[in-house]
């Protein structure tokens, strides 16, 4: 499924709860629609290539710190 096209600001209010340590893939997907797939390929498109390594290299720790968490 290809990612709707979201203005400017929806963009990075996504990228900005995707980045917090306080938002789930849920939380995204209650206000937004995508799952977590969907975060993962626009995080991917939108980030530098360290920073989304980083970014999936945080969440991969917290996940296995908070069953909850991304």
């Amino acid at each position: 499924m290809p990612i709707p096209d979201f203005d400017r600001a929806t963009l990075s209010e996504i990228i900005e709860l995707a980045l917090s340590d306080h938002a789930s893939f849920e939380t995204i997907r209650a206000q937004h629609g995508l799952g977590a797939d969907d975060v993962r390929a626009l995080m991917r498109a939108e980030l530098k290539p360290g920073s989304y390594r980083a970014w999936r290299k945080r969440v991969r720790q917290f996940s296995a710190r908070r069953a909850v968490y991304k």
